[in-house]
C-alpha cells in the first residue's frame, strides 16, 4: 500500500488561520514537504513551525526565483522524485502550502506530477484574497457583481481589458509591476477606489488607499477595488 500525499493549505500567514484539519495532519505528520525560494527560509514552513512534530522528516523543495519556467519545473521534478520515494515506501507526506493549495499554490505542481500514481487529498486553506478583503473591511463583491482575479504580470492592454470587464477585482502579485498597475488604474479613473494590502494577517501587514503608497511593493501584496455602487452597502461601509 502506498502512502497518501496531502496538499495542506496554511492560510495567508497568521498561524491561527490554519484549519483544524490542517493542524491535525501537520501535528501528526512523519514526513512533510514544502517549497522555499532558493537560499531563503520557507514561508510555508514558518507558518506551521510551532506545530511540527519533533522528529518529522523534512523535504525542502528549493524553487529558483526567475521568470524562466524551466528551472522551477526542474526543481518540482526533483522534489516529486523524493516525495514519490516516501509514498512508494508507504509513508504519508504532508505538503505545506501557504494560502490555498489550488489557488496560485505551489502544491498544484506536485499534484500534477503525482496524482494518478498515488492517492492525493487536498485540504483547502484561507486565501490571501479573502484575508485582504478582511483587512480592508470591504466586500469583495455583492449581489450580482462579478469578481475577477488579475495577475500583476499581465501586459497593460490585457490588464486594462480585464479591468473594464469586471465589477470587482483583486490584482495579485503586485511587486515590481506596481507602476504599470497604477498607470492603468489612473488611466481608467479607478485609482481613487483602489485599496492596497501588503502581507495580509502578518505582523508587518500594511493597508492603505493605493493613492497613499509611495514605496515599492513586495511580492506578497495586492490591490482590491470595486466599481459597484450599491446604495445599501454604501451606507454601511
Amino acid at each position: 500500500m502506498s502512502g497518501t500525499l496531502y496538499g495542506v493549505g496554511l492560510g495567508p500567514g497568521d498561524p491561527e488561520l490554519m484549519t483544524l484539519k490542517a493542524v491535525r495532519l501537520i501535528s501528526k505528520a512523519r514526513v512533510i514537504a514544502y517549497p522555499a525560494l532558493a537560499g531563503s527560509d520557507s514561508f510555508a514552513r514558518s507558518i506551521a513551525a510551532e506545530i511540527l512534530p519533533v522528529n518529522v522528516e523534512e523535504i525542502r523543495v528549493d524553487i529558483p526565483m526567475t521568470p524562466a519556467r524551466a528551472p522551477a519545473q526542474r526543481a518540482y521534478d526533483a522534489g516529486a522524485v523524493r516525495i514519490a520515494d516516501r509514498l512508494t515506501g508507504g509513508q504519508d507526506v504532508v505538503f505545506l502550502c501557504e494560502g490555498d493549495p489550488l489557488f496560485y499554490g505551489s502544491f498544484m505542481y506536485m499534484n500534477a506530477r503525482l496524482c494518478g500514481r498515488f492517492p492525493v487529498q487536498t485540504v483547502p486553506g484561507v486565501t490571501s484574497v479573502t484575508a485582504g478583503a478582511a483587512a480592508v473591511g470591504q466586500p469583495l463583491s455583492a449581489r450580482n457583481e462579478v469578481l475577477t482575479i488579475i495577475p500583476g504580470p499581465l501586459d497593460e492592454a490585457e490588464m486594462e481589458a480585464r479591468i473594464l470587464g469586471a465589477d470587482a477585482m483583486v490584482i495579485m502579485k503586485v511587486g515590481r509591476h506596481l507602476a504599470k498597475i497604477r498607470a492603468v488604474l489612473d488611466r481608467l479613473g479607478l485609482l481613487g477606489r483602489a485599496h492596497y494590502v501588503e502581507r495580509a494577517t502578518l505582523g508587518t501587514e500594511r493597508v492603505m488607499p493605493l493613492t497613499e503608497l509611495s514605496e515599492p511593493a513586495p511580492y506578497f501584496s495586492m490591490i482590491l477595488l470595486t466599481k459597484g455602487d450599491d446604495p445599501w452597502l454604501k451606507t454601511r461601509l
